[in-house]
């Protein structure tokens, strides 16, 4: 298998779960050295490069819709190779240019193999390729609401009542959930949601990470 693709529900455990799943194939996850590398063919320099996922897609209006306006991405931080006395740098592209490096990134990955690409619209971009696997991962509110919660606590290292934090994962969950499914909207005119654009919906209600993982890389080991 060439490449799985993961498109998941804020808060369902895909992005541990491509992690887990890196480890036990070998495997690598999608990043910025494939969009070094596309941005070369494109004639961008490194300076240019914006990694334009579903994670920094913003929903755009429906007057922005109906009169096409160009979209802009500001003070997103451009991808750079770890190099001593270098700092991400912010910068604006134009979404169009934008999608286009990501595009041919995951096209350039699929050329490579064995890659896990987490969202950008894999499951479209590579829909009809000979030796790939796209994965959705899903799980009820509720426990995308528990999970999160938990991450959010971690992270800013402060107290949160129950209730504030159950609030705040809520509202993080339906604004990540809003976003990725209006970026493949936008971009491919299809429903994020649509089970016929994936090999496997996997339910994280219904089995752990470790058992997600191994129903994964059984199908990768056996295909």
């Amino acid at each position: 298998m060439a490449i799985i693709t993961i498109s998941r529900q804020y808060g369902s455990g895909g992005d541990e779960i491509a992690e887990r799943l890196c480890e036990r194939l070998g495997y690598r996850l999608f990043d910025k050295r494939l969009l070094l590398n596309a941005a070369a063919e494109t004639g961008l320099s490194e300076q240019e490069i914006i990694d334009y996922s579903e994670e920094n897609h913003k929903v755009r209006s429906f007057i922005d819709r109906l009169f096409a306006r160009p979209a802009l991405i500001a003070q997103v931080a451009a991808a750079r190779l770890p190099s001593a006395g270098t700092r991400p740098e912010d910068t604006v592209l134009r979404e169009e240019l934008a999608l286009t490096l990501v595009q041919k990134a995951v096209h350039k990955a699929y050329e490579i193999g064995n890659t896990i690409i987490i969202g950008r619209g894999g499951q479209v971009l590579l829909k009809d390729f000979p030796d790939v696997l796209h994965v959705r991962v899903v799980a009820p509110l509720e426990n995308r609401i528990l999970r999160v919660k938990q991450e959010i606590k971690q992270s800013r290292q402060e107290y949160f009542a129950d209730i504030e934090s159950r609030r705040a994962a809520q509202d993080l969950i339906i604004e990540r959930d809003t976003a990725s499914a209006d970026y493949i909207k936008q971009h491919y005119n299809v429903d994020w949601d649509d089970p016929l654009l994936y090999h496997l919906i996997l339910n994280t209600a219904k089995l752990s990470i470790d058992q997600a993982v191994k129903v994964i890389s059984g199908l990768v080991n056996h295909t």
